[in-house]
C-alpha cells in the first residue's frame, strides 16, 4: 500500500513538473513572437529572421511556394518588403501552441500588418524546435 501511495505521489510530482516545463516553453515561444513583432515593426528584417533556424534546411511555405534556407527566406522578405511602408506594424494573434515532442512545438495564429502600402492579414503555422538551447522556427507556412 505504501509503495502504491509513493508511486502515485511521484507520478503527481512528475506531472506537475512536466506541466510547469511546458508552460515555461510556451512563455518563451510567446516572447520570441513578441521579439519578431518588434523587429518587423522597426523594419529590421535581419532581426526578425534571428528567430528562424539559420540553416539551408529551413522551410518557408507561402503564396509563392516553398522556399528552402535561411538566406533565401531573408532575400524573399527583402524583395517583398523593401521599405518601412511595406513592413508596417506587425501584430500576431496566437491561437494555439501545441507540444509535438520534448523539444518542439507548433504554433497556429494570425498576422496583422497595418501599413501605408495597405493592410495585410493572414494566418500562419510555424514549427519551433529548441536548438542549442534556443527556440528556432524550422518551418513556417504563412498565407
Amino acid at each position: 500500500m505504501k509503495k502504491t501511495i509513493l508511486l502515485v505521489v511521484a507520478l503527481g510530482i512528475l506531472l506537475l513538473a512536466c506541466t510547469a516545463w511546458e508552460q515555461e516553453d510556451k512563455a518563451e515561444i510567446v516572447q520570441l513572437m513578441r521579439e519578431q513583432e518588434r523587429a518587423w515593426s522597426n523594419h529590421d528584417l535581419e532581426g526578425f529572421m534571428q528567430t528562424y533556424w539559420k540553416s539551408d534546411s529551413l522551410k518557408f511555405y507561402g503564396a509563392r511556394g516553398l522556399t528552402l534556407g535561411w538566406e533565401k527566406t531573408l532575400e524573399g522578405y527583402k524583395k517583398r518588403y523593401p521599405t518601412p511602408d511595406e513592413t508596417g506594424r506587425l501584430n500576431f494573434t496566437i491561437d494555439d501552441i501545441t507540444k509535438i515532442e520534448s523539444n518542439s512545438y507548433h504554433v497556429m495564429g494570425q498576422y496583422h500588418l497595418k501599413r501605408k502600402a495597405g493592410d495585410a492579414n493572414g494566418v500562419f503555422l510555424i514549427v519551433l524546435k529548441k536548438i542549442n538551447g534556443a527556440w528556432k522556427i524550422v518551418a513556417d507556412m504563412s498565407c
